[in-house]
């Protein structure tokens, strides 16, 4: 796609995201509204997608995490995608409060149950980012906003996250990497380069990394009791990303 095209395809998705936001409806406040996005690129086979699934699944039903998601009476409002090319962003769970151990285990196990969508495509995190940014003025009126972008490499197609940044409403919104290092050196010194530098972005913002697929569920554990703590340390105001 030439500049000009690239330029106007940013135009209609900034549109778009300016009226779902001035469609969104405050529900019940929270506080803090977390979007999870899973990578399904062509880089990902079927096995290591089963074990994202499941290792998210149990990351949220650790008894650690339900205890940081239930230990404030506001409640989390937990949403989450899988994504890859440029209009391939299909929802696994909407906005659902978290207020019981109920709740949180029927988020898991729908997550869990969930079957992939496609696995043919590219990977482009900006038109990811973007949906996220849509979503979350669809959320509930919560304190905090957060988007959780996971993934085991860089943009390869459409707009990159310094464009969607730009494009899309992120004014108090921390974007969080999950990163799957790759079994090549060269490769994962890359990709985590590539997150710390352009997707890690806001208060508190930090990249949690897996040592592979079956590195998911650890790794995804701590960095969701990280930033269900966090928030509560953080201010709105912060200029600066710090990349962990």
């Amino acid at each position: 796609m030439g500049q000009h095209g690239k330029h106007w395809q940013l135009v209609g998705l900034r549109a778009l995201a300016t009226a779902a936001a001035v469609c969104a409806t405050p529900a019940d406040a929270c506080r803090l509204a977390l979007v999870l996005a899973m990578d399904i690129s062509s880089s990902v086979d079927a096995t290591e997608d089963q074990l994202q699934r499941a290792g998210l699944a149990a990351a949220l039903i650790d008894d650690d995490v339900q205890a940081a998601i239930l230990a404030s009476p506001s409640p989390v409002a937990l949403s989450a995608f899988e994504w890859s090319g440029r209009f391939a962003q299909v929802g696994l769970l909407d906005w659902t409060l978290l207020r019981t151990p109920a709740d949180i285990v029927a988020a898991a196990d729908q997550i869990a149950r969930s079957t992939r969508s496609r696995n043919d495509l590219p990977t482009s995190m900006g038109s990811a980012l973007g949906h996220a940014a849509i979503q979350l003025t669809r959320a509930p009126d919560c304190l905090f906003k957060t988007i959780d972008l996971a993934g085991d490499g860089i943009n390869n197609e459409g707009f990159g996250p310094p464009e969607a940044y730009h494009a899309f409403p992120f004014e108090n919104v921390t974007v969080n990497g999950l990163v799957v290092l790759p079994p090549d050196l060269v490769e994962a010194t890359e990709v985590l380069s590539f997150y710390r530098k352009t997707v890690a972005r806001g208060p508190a913002a930090f990249i949690e990394v897996a040592n592979g697929f079956n590195d998911y569920a650890r790794a995804m554990r701590r960095k969701l009791l990280r930033e269900l703590t966090t928030p509560m340390m953080g201010a709105r105001d912060t200029p600066a990303a710090q990349a962990g």
